[in-house]
């Protein structure tokens, strides 16, 4: 039999005859065909191109030279956030994961085998009750945006409503997931109104849809999208939990350094990205979804597993055993809670040694030092004309918005990249009513100087 010479050596199919094989083994006569379920409009219009390299080494140089284009924030004074930040990750977060006993990204099967990772597990789902004042938080979620989707299908199966209230500034990206997750339920989402003068929820407005029938929670975040802080937490619990229904907060896991844990304003489910205790950005994941609930109705109803504290049959020593698990994998498909098959359990222990390694004071030190640095960055901005800094008038933590009020935000970006700066993620798209404004985010790694940086480049690119 004549041999086929494969036109590109790492791809067979490139070769006519092949790909015509490979089709008539599945059963279809054209790639027309293969691809007819992806819409026409979201399909290449062309083929690949792929250059030809004979050789390992050739290829591996041309994929080096095009990586070398990509610039990290060692790289460039990066002032981006909006949901995945620069935070300065102790040495040995890395290490203890990278260890041959935790280095999976998959929940361990058979887990009673291994007493390490669950108790490492239990001491993560302890310190996010800690942190949040929560009874119970399960092994985590894939990221804040899917945590945020379980909490509102765990209220509607709690009180059977169906209409969730969410605010008006909320991140674009978990809106989106939001709503993927809770359609199947035929279930509702309304916006609350928020202040453009300070960013504060609009009482009256959330009054009068909570007087509307159905409503199952209302999703509050603390900082808010934006950064800045909601002044009326108390009235606002109250006014929820008298309608019936209940709250979920989102929160910022640093922020509980210095800021109330939800508990104290009878948060019923707490969510979160926490991305921020000891991952990197790694371009945008892998993240890990907070998920923390009070009381027994919700319990039963929390996805993934909870894993608890226990002793041996003898009762000598301390053992670690899952005391819940209502994924789907694990008990009647019909009864789940939840199609979640996996919680990238090492950014759990990722996260359990960050928050071991400071402590209480710690973390509390490190929100003071980010809140103190976002305070400078506000106040040094804020002197530069044809800006307005921050957009609404309020106490900020971490992140603001600035509103460019003489040059386009997408020149001024431009402008800034040139100068080795990432001026923060522009939002005049996804928030039009704010208008030519980009959210900035500081950290602790951000140094006074590279505000100063940022300040002076600023005046001269508006300028300009």
């Amino acid at each position: 039999m004549k041999s086929k010479r494969i036109t590109h050596r790492f791809i067979p199919n490139s070769v006519e005859e092949i790909e015509g094989e490979i089709l008539a083994a599945i059963g279809v006569s054209s790639l027309e065909e293969l691809f007819s379920s992806i819409p026409k409009e979201v399909r290449l219009k062309r083929k690949l191109e792929i250059p030809y390299y004979p050789s390992e080494f050739e290829l591996k140089s041309h994929c080096k030279e095009i990586l070398d284009k990509n610039v990290s924030a060692d790289e460039i004074l990066c002032f981006l956030g909006a949901g995945i930040y620069n935070h300065y990750i102790p040495s040995v977060v890395k290490e203890i994961i990278g260890r041959a006993e935790f280095s999976t990204a998959y929940t361990p099967y058979q887990p009673e085998v291994s007493q390490g990772v669950l108790q490492s597990l239990f001491e993560y789902q302890s310190m996010i009750c800690e942190l949040t004042g929560m009874d119970y938080a399960n092994c985590s979620m894939y990221d804040g945006a899917s945590a945020l989707g379980e909490a509102c299908r765990m209220s509607i199966r709690a009180n059977g409503k169906r209409k969730i209230l969410i605010p008006k500034f909320i991140n674009p990206e978990r809106f989106e997931v939001l709503k993927t997750y809770v359609e199947p339920l035929d279930a509702k989402i309304a916006k609350y109104s928020q202040s453009l003068e300070d960013g504060q929820a609009d009482l009256r407005d959330i009054e009068a849809k909570l007087g509307e029938e159905d409503v199952t929670c209302l999703y509050m975040e603390q900082p808010s999208y934006f950064g800045y802080l909601e002044q009326n937490l108390d009235e606002i619990s109250e006014r929820v939990h008298k309608k019936g229904a209940l709250l979920i907060m989102g929160i910022d896991p640093i922020s509980l350094g210095i800021f109330r844990e939800p508990s104290s304003y009878q948060a019923d489910i707490v969510v979160g990205e926490g991305q921020a205790l000891g991952l990197s950005m790694n371009y945008g994941g892998p993240l890990l979804g907070i998920l923390a609930a009070r009381g027994e109705l919700l319990l039963r109803q929390m996805p993934g597993r909870i894993v608890g504290m226990t002793t041996t049959q003898d009762g000598r020593f301390l053992a670690f055993c899952n005391v819940l698990q209502t994924r789907e994998q694990h008990i009647r498909r019909e009864r789940a809670t939840s199609n979640i098959c996996t919680n990238e359990a090492l950014m759990a222990i990722a996260s359990a040694v960050f928050l071991s390694l400071l402590g209480p004071q710690g973390l509390k030190d490190l929100a003071e030092c980010i809140l103190a640095k976002t305070s400078y960055a506000i106040k040094r901005l804020s002197e530069i004309k044809g800006i307005k800094v921050p957009s609404f008038n309020a106490i900020h933590f971490k992140e603001f918005l600035i509103n460019y009020q003489k040059k386009d935000c997408y020149e001024i970006h431009k402008e800034l990249l040139k100068r080795g700066i990432h001026g923060g993620k522009i939002v005049r798209e996804e928030f039009p009513e704010l208008g030519n404004s980009a959210l900035y985010c500081v950290t602790e790694v951000i140094k006074k100087e590279h505000i100063d940086t940022l300040a002076s480049n600023l005046e001269e690119v508006i300028k300009y």
